[in-house]
């Protein structure tokens, strides 16, 4: 016999929440922390070692081994960007950069957003959050790529050609994308 399988409820557009956050053009990146304490080096598609490195984020994590343990179990996603990366933001090192605003703070901040917030590890950095907005709004999504576009990226100072948005419903546990214009891969 079948198993009775509801149709889910769908979510109302203006009743979902939106975080954008500016999106660095860098290479995907996770370090995974697992149940025992190991801390691994992920891409987007397969574990890396400093011997089979991707852009040395593997290197990175080896040598940051016991700060990027404090991140806790889990896997946490982020951005490898800087020198010699896709845009490089006319940098001299690299940096990760985490993607979860609702749980990382870089420095102690007053929190406006809802979010109860701990502060990364030391070695690590937070994608930018540029708006925090109930409903989801598409004049606040154009806003603040204007914002942007206008005056430059907000994880380097005076570095005109950022990439795009991120915009993440929390609701729907989803990411999209707004890239503003052709960058090193020919995205657009």
């Amino acid at each position: 016999m079948a198993e009775f399988k509801a149709f889910p409820k769908i979510a109302r557009l203006t009743n979902l929440t939106m975080v954008i956050t500016e999106k660095i053009d860098g290479t995907n990146a996770c370090v995974v922390v697992t149940e025992e304490g190991e801390v691994l080096a992920q891409s987007r598609k397969r574990f890396v070692t400093p011997g089979d490195d991707n852009y040395g984020f593997a290197k990175w994590v080896k040598e940051n081994e016991e700060d990027l343990r404090g991140l806790g179990e889990g896997y946490h996603y982020g951005e490898w960007w800087g020198k010699g990366i896709q845009r490089s933001y006319g940098m001299t090192e690299r940096r990760f950069s985490l993607f979860n605003v609702g749980r990382w703070a870089k420095r102690e901040i007053e929190i406006e957003d809802g979010f109860s917030k701990e502060l990364a590890p030391e070695c690590c950095h937070v994608v930018p959050t540029l708006s925090y907005s109930t409903p989801f709004d598409m004049d606040i999504i154009d806003s603040t790529a204007y914002y942007l576009t206008e005056f430059g990226s907000e994880a380097v100072m005076d570095y005109m050609n950022p990439e795009g948005l991120m915009i993440y419903i929390p609701e729907l546990h989803k990411y999209v994308k707004h890239l503003f214009k052709a960058g090193p891969k020919g995205e657009g």
